[in-house]
């Protein structure tokens, strides 16, 4: 069994800080939470507009914890992080994690049978021995969510926010439109189990100091076939969201809970401008939510675009005018949870990456790049998966495009959070 202890920011008094209260003190330590929101802004338990500036760390894939450790430590990845000037994660898993504790009765899954289930009973037990020597405190024994158990705690000794997303149901590469995974009663993807996941990890995460906020879905999407793609509409997501907000408020009153739109999470336009949930002519009511806890988020992947004018307008258009017109019906934090572009010499030079870095900081809207991981245990059937668009290199050991680090993402950071 590991196990993890976190100790709250050493306090010091002098001067006028004297002349405060302990309490006062303690309660404006990191992470001051719990966070709510108000309007268009997040808030901190101190009234403080909060943002996040973070990347994705991934989680979901057919070993079910985060990715790298068979080259770093944690706490080597954290660093580099913070390194960064980042103040947030968004770490994703899969409900099959879950399903899976249940169904052996209440005990999860170890590391070694992760590892062997992931990737083979040749490549598991090497892997997992780098794992291993990388993690010291963690053994064979070792379970997957005493994994995220550790990153948790790692994160919140660096004063990095932890965004907990459900990125997927079976714990695999995502997304298409015939995964399995795309709508709510897809193939793969049972409403029960779904919302049953989600308060598993909203109860499990009480826990950890560092939770802020979790997800419902990532990237809803229409499936190609079965009787989810009949039932692909915002009508129909609207009774979905509802349900998971509750389950996640019921079991964690405290963290924020992040809504994903349609179109793989493009767009959340009927939301944000009170318009019908179609094909029915009811409309969102931020009544149906818990108060002051409900954040919306968009993806965007127009790496193509040739006009920052118009992707701004597509943002706006999106859902970013909850935040940025006085005329939208609801008004909601909003945050790009993915975009992202591949990490060369050059790419973060041109309009889409450029444009962001500027739109994002101007509106004080937060976001998380995709993906930090230079490489995945195995993705889509390939072991050791080089990935191309990650922040660090195969070997997590450097930044794979030192010159956008330095030039483009440190300051889009400090934009964003000054």
């Amino acid at each position: 069994m590991v196990s993890f202890k976190i100790f709250g920011g050493l306090l010091a008094f002098g001067g006028l800080a004297a002349s405060r209260s302990i309490l006062h003190e303690e309660r404006a330590a990191w992470p001051n939470g719990p966070l709510v929101t108000s309007g268009k802004d997040i808030l901190d338990a101190s009234g403080q507009s909060l943002t996040y500036a973070g990347v994705n760390w991934p989680g979901a894939g057919e070993v079910m914890i985060p990715e790298g450790l068979q080259y770093q430590s944690i706490e080597t990845i954290v660093s580099k992080i913070k390194s960064l000037g980042m103040n947030a994660i968004r770490l994703t898993y899969a409900i099959q994690m879950i399903d899976e504790i249940y169904a052996n009765n209440g005990q999860d899954v170890t590391l070694q049978k992760a590892f062997a289930q992931g990737l083979g009973a040749t490549d598991g037990p090497k892997v997992l021995a780098r794992v291993l020597a990388n993690n010291p405190s963690f053994t064979a024994s070792t379970t997957r969510l005493q994994v995220f158990d550790a990153v948790a705690a790692e994160c919140a000794r660096q004063q990095i926010y932890v965004h907990l997303d459900n990125h997927i149901s079976k714990g695999k590469w995502c997304c298409s439109t015939n995964d399995g995974n795309g709508w709510w009663g897809d193939t793969e993807f049972p409403v029960a189990n779904w919302a049953r996941g989600l308060a598993y990890m909203a109860a499990h995460g009480k826990a950890w100091p560092a939770l802020m906020s979790m997800a419902l879905r990532n990237e809803p999407r229409q499936p190609d076939s079965g009787p989810a793609r009949g039932d692909y509409s915002w009508q129909s997501w609207y009774k979905y969201v509802r349900q998971g907000a509750a389950a996640i408020h019921e079991a964690n009153a405290d963290v924020l809970i992040f809504l994903s739109g349609l179109g793989y999470d493009t767009f959340v336009t009927p939301v944000v401008q009170g318009t019908a949930l179609t094909p029915g002519q009811g409309r969102f009511s931020a009544a149906d939510f818990p108060a002051g806890k409900i954040v919306l988020e968009i993806h965007n992947y127009e790496n193509g675009a040739t006009s920052c004018a118009s992707l701004r307008g597509n943002l706006v258009r999106n859902g970013f005018e909850a935040m940025t017109s006085a005329s939208a019906a609801n008004k909601f934090p909003v945050l790009l949870t993915e975009f992202g572009f591949q990490m060369d010499a050059s790419t973060w030079r041109g309009v889409y990456a450029s444009c962001l870095a500027d739109f994002l900081p101007a509106n004080k809207a937060g976001w998380f790049l995709w993906v930090l991981a230079g490489s995945y245990y195995i993705r889509s059937g390939t072991h050791d998966y080089e990935e191309s668009w990650g922040l660090l290199s195969h070997d997590w050991s450097t930044w794979r495009s030192p010159d956008y680090v330095n030039q483009a993402l440190i300051p889009m950071v400090r934009g964003t959070l000054s």
